[in-house]
């Protein structure tokens, strides 16, 4: 008897594989169009280099003259994508004068030595300009000169930086150079404790004085190399008797210390241990040692247990010509695009007649009122200027038309307003008809009502915050997020998204990492997809998809789909309406970026800029070829839904699929029970390509599945319909 199978779109993972009856329950690199799963189009890299760092936000915006241009924002730099090339932008500090270079014999590190305190970070970004390196050390002044290096150690008047692959043939102090720090960002990852790139970007640290392992720390003990409860140091001085260090992300404590020891040590403090353990995390010999003792906020004290370092994150917005850049919990800089010299010109608080030096100088977020021209600062300093003032459920909106006009006046529309359910502004969108703010716990609209308020404020929502800054987006006049427990959206009123894969979700995202959520909209096929990281990633590594224009009476649950793909895995997503195709990027935190170049960067990461909905494969940026594997995996169908007891005979399928090019494989698989798992028929997997008629199975079993795969290089698929022939073969108990 020929049975057509009949399948749902969308996935569900609420049921079990036999309860999700005419449901798939898994897929990868799979979306559902006209209620068919297909493979989903490739992407090919914009560039030949990779972005160092891991990128963290897009903007996309066009100037007067149809220049179309993409500001990129990572945890390092502010980059502008013209015409298939990048541009650094990113802002600058004040030069620092006169520092000394020194070096010992046969190393690859310099020390830079000031004449005060320099307020500089490991990690941080600096360029060497006016150099004069000292004489006998082998190396020349363009090894240096106009060059970026990484911060690699830090004490209060000393700098470290890594000359990359040249190596000193000689020791000598003297020479000089001029230290051009780049306006710090914030760490890779989200993370607990002490991080580099805070300074008024996360807090402060009194004295932070820093030094190195001298000796490996391992994950399943309390001290170095697997004894005892001291750890040794290259240097202790400068660290309290007593205190907290951070390595890494781990926090420890300790009660004394001895020569170049700290003793009394407990390792993964305030919740800091590795992920099922009590003990730390595992460091290797040199890891840089900082003092995390005093931590304050904004000069308040905080304890470093409550301490969420949040991952350096941007607000990218236009006004005009002008791009607005705001780093999370600091300055905002513009960058004009209607000048002649914009692709070397440096984004800044004094462009010329776009100036945001009255501008706070600690906000968690911005976007610019496209139809009243207000730039607004959300979670921000209740006095400019002064960073200690910062609240985060404060709002403060310029003049119209003056994004460096904040004092409210009754001539112009400046003003201020405090919303109150919630700790913290976690986001904004420009919506249809209002702008939406989100509160981790509500969701509140901004809407321009005039003299005297300005705008007016409503509160929506409870109980629908939004998990991370990026988690929200808008399409259509309606507005779609992911919260800490569940998916929403907004049409005039807060709804709640039915999910069929949510427990799947939130029974193993990491809502720690929030702010490293990432959503985009692809209106070539109406979805909305967030990209999340799991207990014990660092990164994003899963996807989960809601198909909004797919939906029917039939899905109650929704059209959602879910992938683990490391290549489909985004950290940033832009639509295609300045382009006719989205942009993306992608993050490698093994290997190293290219642009720009740093000298002896180390453990930065590299982003990949991709343009998607092109071709069946991932183009890399050296021209290579990655294969976009696929699979779709259906629930465990009996003969009748009523007659589980009765034993099927499996004898042919007939594939049907509406594309196909190149060969799939089919695993059918069986079970006699609903918990067993599932086991693959004699005959399994099948090989199909548009030629193939029927398959012969040959198959014995209460419950079967099918599993559709594809692996090769240029080839897609679209599926149709299943039929297979299905014969009762007797019942059993």
């Amino acid at each position: 008897m020929l049975t057509k199978i009949k399948f749902a779109p969308g996935i569900d993972k609420q049921d079990t594989a036999v309860g999700a009856e005419g449901r798939w329950v898994d897929s990868d690199n799979v979306r559902f169009r006209y209620g068919l799963p297909e493979k989903v189009g490739g992407w090919q890299s914009l560039l030949n280099e990779s972005i160092v760092g891991v990128a963290r936000k897009q903007h996309a915006f066009v100037d007067k003259e149809g220049n179309r241009y993409v500001a990129i924002g990572t945890d390092k730099f502010l980059l502008i994508y013209f015409e298939g090339q990048l541009h650094d932008v990113t802002p600058i500090k004040a030069t620092i004068g006169s520092v000394t270079m020194s070096a010992t014999d046969a190393s690859q590190q310099v020390s830079l030595t000031f004449s005060s305190a320099h307020n500089l970070q490991s990690g941080d970004i600096i360029l060497l300009d006016n150099v004069t390196v000292p004489a006998g050390i082998g190396l020349t002044d363009a090894a240096f000169e106009d060059k970026l290096f990484q911060v690699t150690r830090v004490t209060s008047n000393l700098i470290a930086i890594i000359t990359g692959t040249q190596t000193t043939t000689g020791a000598a102090t003297g020479g000089a150079c001029d230290i051009i720090p780049y306006e710090p960002v914030g760490p890779a990852a989200q993370s607990y404790g002490y991080g580099w790139g805070i300074g008024q970007y996360g807090g402060t640290v009194q004295g932070s004085v820093t030094t190195t392992l001298n000796g490996a720390l391992l994950a399943d003990t309390n001290g170095t190399g697997g004894t005892g409860s001291t750890i040794n140091v290259t240097s202790n001085s400068g660290f309290p008797t007593a205190g907290t260090i951070a390595v890494q992300n781990e926090l420890i404590t300790y009660t004394g210390k001895g020569t170049n020891t700290l003793t009394g040590i407990t390792r993964g403090a305030f919740g800091t241990a590795t992920t099922g353990t009590s003990n730390g995390q595992a460091h290797s010999s040199g890891e840089i040692v900082t003092n995390a003792t005093d931590w304050g906020g904004w000069g308040d004290a905080v304890d470093a247990g409550t301490i969420t370092l949040e991952p350096g994150l941007w607000s990218l917005s236009n006004f005009g010509d002008v791009l607005v850049a705001t780093i999370a919990n600091g300055k905002t800089f513009t960058w004009n695009s209607d000048i002649t010299a914009r692709l070397t010109t440096r984004a800044s608080t004094t462009t010329s007649g776009f100036s945001t030096t009255n501008n706070p100088t600690a906000t968690r977020v911005t976007l610019i009122s496209p139809t009243t021209r207000h730039l607004i600062h959300l979670g921000t300093e209740t006095t400019i200027g002064t960073a200690s003032t910062q609240d985060d459920m404060f709002i403060r909106f310029s003049e119209d038309e003056n994004i460096n006009s904040y004092t409210p006046q009754a001539t112009n529309t400046a003003g201020t307003q405090r919303i109150q359910d919630g700790t913290k502004i976690m986001g904004a969108l420009v919506a249809k008809e209002n702008i939406l703010v989100w509160t981790d716990n509500a969701l509140y609209t901004m809407k321009f009502v005039g003299a005297p308020f300005t705008f007016g404020f409503e509160q929506v929502g409870t109980n629908c915050g939004l998990i991370g800054k990026n988690a929200a987006i808008e399409i259509d006049g309606v507005a779609y997020w992911m919260g800490n427990n569940g998916f929403f959206s907004f049409d005039g009123t807060v709804n709640t998204l039915p999910c069929s894969v949510e427990d799947y979700i939130y029974d193993d995202i990491d809502t720690t990492k929030g702010q490293q959520v990432c959503a985009g909209i692809n209106n070539l096929f109406t979805e909305v997809t967030w990209w999340y990281p799991t207990s014990g990633s660092d990164f994003n590594n899963r996807y989960v998809v809601y198909n909004y224009g797919q939906n029917n009476a039939q899905l109650p649950m929704g059209n959602w789909y879910t992938g683990v793909n490391t290549n489909s895995i985004r950290t940033t997503w832009v639509d295609s309406l300045v382009y006719p195709r989205p942009y993306a990027t992608a993050y490698n935190s093994s290997n190293d970026g290219t642009f720009p170049e740093v000298i002896g960067q180390d453990g930065l990461g590299q982003s990949v800029f991709f343009e998607h909905e092109t071709g069946t494969d991932q183009v890399n940026p050296d021209g290579s070829v990655t294969a976009l594997t696929s699979f779709i995996q259906s629930f465990s169908f009996s003969l009748q839904p009523n007659q589980a007891e009765v034993f099927l005979a499996m004898r042919r399928f007939l594939p049907n699929f509406k594309v196909l090019t190149g060969n799939n494989k089919v695993t059918l698989s069986i079970k006699d029970y609903p918990s067993q798992d599932d086991i693959e028929t004699s005959l399994s997997p099948f090989t199909i390509d548009s030629s193939t008629l029927k398959v012969d199975t040959r198959a014995r079993g209460r419950y079967a599945n099918i599993k559709i795969e594809n692996t090769g290089v240029g080839e897609s698929w679209r599926f149709g319909t299943f039929q297979v022939d299905l014969q009762p073969d007797g019942r059993r108990g």
